[in-house]
């Protein structure tokens, strides 16, 4: 995950700057550091989205080859099995 810096420094300068105490402004900046910190360590980057779509799209595709190879055989069996009921029955009448 890509890392985001917040540069608790400049806030609170920038809080120093528009009046605001320097503790309030120094306590403000730290808080704010924290509550970022906390809540971006759940973001996700579009490398480790496309990541895990390219493992999503190739375990369909392996699905979708089995599934194919699957009914490959069972239409081959289907066709060995109407061969030998269209035997059976030319025999019959024959």
């Amino acid at each position: 995950m890509a890392a985001i810096t917040f540069d608790t420094l400049k806030f609170a300068n920038k809080l120093k700057s528009a009046g605001v105490p320097d503790k309030q402004a120094e306590a403000e900046a730290e808080a704010l550091s924290e509550a970022l910190e906390v809540n971006l360590k759940e973001l996700v980057t579009k490398e480790y989205l496309s990541r895990e779509i390219r493992d999503i799209e190739q375990r369909i595709d392996t699905r979708f080859e089995r599934i194919d190879g699957e009914l490959k055989l069972m239409r081959w069996m289907l066709g060995m099995v109407l061969a030998g009921i269209i035997s059976l029955v030319l025999k019959a009448f024959f």
